[in-house]
């Protein structure tokens, strides 16, 4: 059985906890386990655009791209520019 219950942690650090235990539960001796769990609140750090991404040095990218050009008769520009097609980026 798990009850839960979510408590406000004071500048103290000391808890104490007053459950009402259902009457399922047998009295006598019985192993209680507490599990501490914090609720972080996530920093809002916006995910920067892919358009900021355009211009910049990639020399792994450019060349994986550069074998792959030799395939056919595409160039590297032509894929480059079906890559940023994908994400609605105008190539500058």
């Amino acid at each position: 059985m798990t009850i839960t219950k979510t408590v406000e942690i004071t500048d103290s650090r000391r808890l104490h906890l007053d459950f009402d235990i259902p009457r399922e539960v047998p009295a006598g001796k019985a192993q209680v386990e507490l599990k501490v769990i914090p609720f972080v609140k996530k920093e809002d750090k916006p995910e920067p655009p892919l358009k900021s991404l355009v211009g910049a040095a990639t020399p792994l990218a450019d060349s994986l791209l550069g074998i792959f050009s030799r395939i056919g008769d595409v160039d590297l520009e032509e894929i480059r520019a079906e890559r940023l097609a994908k994400f609605n980026i105008d190539r500058l």
